[in-house]
């Protein structure tokens, strides 16, 4: 398959990455991701979905890479849901500075559904990824993420919490 450059999927690619860095990784809440037992290449392919848009705009995206970087992500969204979420608040505001209490506050709050805002926009870009697939695939062909098995419950990951 040739290189991803739908204007669709880049717009939503954006978005996610934009999502990750100002709602989920945030100055508040990146100390405690950093805690979360997650691989290296699990962080890289994060990385390389949410902060590095740019080096693939033009070139376009490369299909089995963006069904790794989703996979990764749902990783991280699945140890965020079980290990931040239920303690977000008493860590956050445990905190020993008082002059931003109300923007942790804040972050702890808000948290869940940004995390949730992120999977869903993760789902739709995986969904469209998937169509997508089947529908350039020839007939002797099996579709990509048929081949990629840590996609086997990546939209169980993304969406059974809800």
């Amino acid at each position: 398959m040739d290189r991803i450059k739908d204007a669709h999927i880049v717009r939503l690619i954006e978005q996610i990455g934009e999502q990750y860095r100002t709602n989920i990784s945030n100055r508040y809440v990146r100390p405690l991701l950093l805690q979360l037992i997650l691989d290296k290449n699990t962080w890289d392919l994060i990385e390389t979905l949410t902060e590095k848009v740019e080096l693939f705009r033009y070139q376009g995206f490369h299909l089995d890479e963006l069904y790794r970087q989703i996979a990764a992500c749902a990783r991280f969204i699945e140890a965020a849901r079980s290990n931040i979420i239920p303690n977000l608040r008493a860590k956050l505001l445990a905190a020993p500075n008082n002059s931003d209490k109300i923007m942790r506050e804040m972050a702890a709050n808000n948290f869940p559904s940004n995390l949730q805002v992120f999977a869903d926009n993760l789902n739709e870009l995986y969904v469209i990824l998937v169509e997508m697939d089947k529908t350039n695939t020839s007939k002797n062909q099996q579709p990509v993420y048929t081949q990629i098995p840590e996609l086997s419950n990546v939209g169980w990951l993304l969406v059974g919490h809800k």
